[in-house]
């Protein structure tokens, strides 16, 4: 008789552990690395609670900017840094639709925080870059799919700010990288 509730025990004992991971709040990672390719740069982002991550960039970015007194345009590569926190709003619905939600697959609300250092390149000679930052609430997605390709989207209203000048800015990103590490 021992003998069988031992034997219902170890068959009960599996069930309940699986059963407990399936009802485990979904979370961010606690560290993700990641290289962007597109607009190259070295990503860090760190969860610190189940939804919320600390996004750390140090990258190359391409802008625009026009002169209205000699009628030019100039495109130019920059290194920038970047600061989020954000807020990923959607991981358990995802979870429930069986949804990836790895390595911070979902969507996002965040608070964005970019500094653009003085330009590498620059084809203008009436072009006088000022180091600028910017500051900006975006809505964005992540997606990290099965061979750790990463894809990101980020959009929102902003505002940059120099030493001569303030403006509103439509503020955004798009990258393609790969997620780096366990």
């Amino acid at each position: 008789m021992t003998k069988n509730y031992f034997l219902l025990l170890l068959f009960i004992i599996p069930f309940s552990a699986v059963q407990a991971q399936e009802e485990a709040p979904v979370s961010v990672a606690k560290n993700q690395f990641k290289i962007n390719l597109l607009f190259p740069g070295f990503v860090y982002e760190h969860g610190f609670s189940e939804k919320n991550t600390l996004y750390s960039e140090v990258a190359l970015g391409i802008g625009y900017s026009y002169n209205d007194y000699y009628g030019e345009s100039n495109t130019y590569i920059a290194p920038l840094i970047t600061e989020q926190f954000r807020h990923y709003y959607n991981l358990q619905k995802r979870a429930n639709k069986g949804k990836r939600t790895e390595r911070n697959s979902g969507n996002y609300l965040a608070l964005n925080a970019t500094y653009y250092f003085k330009p590498l390149t620059g084809n203008s000679e009436h072009f006088n870059y000022v180091p600028s930052t910017a500051v900006a609430v975006l809505w964005g997605l992540q997606r990290t799919y099965k061979g750790r390709f990463n894809l990101e989207f980020s959009v929102g209203p902003g505002v940059q700010f120099d030493k001569y000048e303030t403006q509103f800015i439509p503020a955004g990103n798009f990258t393609l990288g790969w997620v780096i590490g366990k």
